[in-house]
């Protein structure tokens, strides 16, 4: 499903060229539940923006579903984005103004879905995550592990071939943590695929595979 051919991602700062992204090679099948682990400034998140689509590499492939990204038009990046990846962030990126039950169904809204249909699925996403009790509560009458909960419903509600999550734990406490970490491997169970980035061996040790990171380096970690 993900294949990485060689990438590398440079920046420059300064007079310094700084390598995100060093040669990587990486595979990750359909249905797996894989983990990304490493420290800060280790190219993790450059590693998420290219797997998501957000960002390209400078050298090498990437192949998403046997075809490579390069190939893609902005607008066509914009629609995998939208339909193929289910983005899940450290800050729960929901809009405080809407509801839990608005924010799930803003992607549908994007999409074109008809209101019957938008209704249908948000309720059944929500219900995924347990939820239901919340749904007119806005963000800030939420805890961080319900915010979360809310962002991984708005991540499921339009049925993504991939789950990438940033640092989905990052800002719980390790109680409301581990309950998320249940729901991913729930999602997992039902064939659902899992790009976990991490800074906590903890976690990371939750996944079924995990690939560490290290000053772009990229390496698989054996058992």
């Amino acid at each position: 499903m993900i294949k990485f051919n060689d990438v590398s991602k440079i920046y420059q700062i300064g007079d310094e060229e700084v390598r995100a992204l060093d040669h990587a090679n990486m595979r990750i099948s359909q249905g797996e539940f894989v983990s990304i682990v490493g420290p800060s400034g280790s190219g993790k998140s450059t590693m998420m923006n290219i797997i998501g689509c957000l960002d390209m590499a400078d050298t090498g492939e990437y192949i998403l579903d046997g075809q490579s990204i390069a190939r893609y038009s902005e607008r066509e990046l914009a629609r995998i984005r939208n339909r193929k990846i289910g983005f899940i962030f450290q800050d729960f990126n929901l809009i405080g103004k809407m509801t839990a039950e608005e924010n799930v169904e803003l992607p549908l809204i994007y999409q074109g879905v008809h209101a019957s249909e938008r209704k249908k699925r948000v309720q059944e996403a929500m219900e995924k995550v347990e939820l239901t009790g919340r749904m007119k509560h806005r963000p800030t009458e939420l805890s961080g592990g319900q915010q979360q909960r809310v962002a991984i419903a708005r991540a499921l509600v339009t049925n993504p071939s991939l789950f990438l999550a940033d640092e989905p734990t990052g800002n719980l406490d390790s109680k409301t943590g581990k309950e998320i970490i249940r729901i991913f491997n729930e999602l997992h169970s039902q064939g659902n695929t899992i790009v976990l980035i991490t800074h906590d061996e903890k976690v990371a040790d939750q996944a079924n595979r995990k690939i560490r990171i290290f000053d772009g380096c990229v390496e698989e970690v054996e058992g």
